[in-house]
């Protein structure tokens, strides 16, 4: 359970519904996280803005790697669960997402995946440790110092909205109970996914 009331589709601003029905259209439902920013309209859309932009920049495999090993180091089961699943739906069948979940070292990723992982990792550890020779590592692998800052600005953005989400007790939904259970598994790094 949240730790603040989600809000509900009677109690909804009209900027909130329409979020809400954008989910329902995409989704097919209201994510939990949708009802507890509702709370706060400007900010969803400031952050819809700011992550679309980010997203928009990107390879969309690249953002959802990165954004993974972030929501991963970051404990955010929510978050990893969401990427995860894009990842599965897109790029890579359960069992390769879960050895690239395991050991991304081992499970047949180029040494560009593993290297904007590892520096998305860096950033959500300890963003003061990250060196020129980390972004020296990726012009290497033929990234643009761009490149390396929509890897930067993705893992950034994550830990804004995984920390969200975590601090007011979010649970992944109870629709990622349908993902295959050995990728679950290693996909739930923090809170439990919600039981209904």
């Amino acid at each position: 359970m949240p730790f603040i009331e989600p809000v509900s589709d009677e109690n909804a601003s009209a900027a909130a519904a329409e979020g809400f029905a954008a989910d329902r259209e995409r989704l097919g439902y209201v994510p939990t996280y949708s009802r507890l920013l509702a709370h706060h309209p400007a900010a969803v859309q400031a952050w819809q803005q700011l992550n679309g932009s980010i997203k928009a920049e990107m390879d969309l495999r690249r953002y959802e790697l990165v954004t993974l090993a972030a929501a991963r180091r970051l404990r955010s089961s929510y978050c990893s669960l969401a990427h995860g699943s894009v990842l599965v739906q897109q790029f890579l069948d359960p069992e390769a997402l879960r050895r690239v979940a395991l050991d991304r070292r081992d499970a047949g990723l180029d040494e560009v995946d593993v290297a904007v992982m590892d520096l998305a990792e860096k950033v959500v550890d300890d963003a003061t440790s990250v060196t020129e020779a980390d972004v020296q590592r990726l012009r290497d692998l033929g990234l643009s110092d761009k490149d390396v800052l929509d890897v930067v600005l993705a893992a950034s953005a994550r830990c804004f909205f995984s920390k969200t989400l975590d601090a007011l007790g979010a649970e992944p939904d109870a629709e990622f109970l349908t993902l295959d259970p050995a990728l679950r598994e290693v996909l739930v790094v923090g809170r439990p996914i919600a039981a209904s």
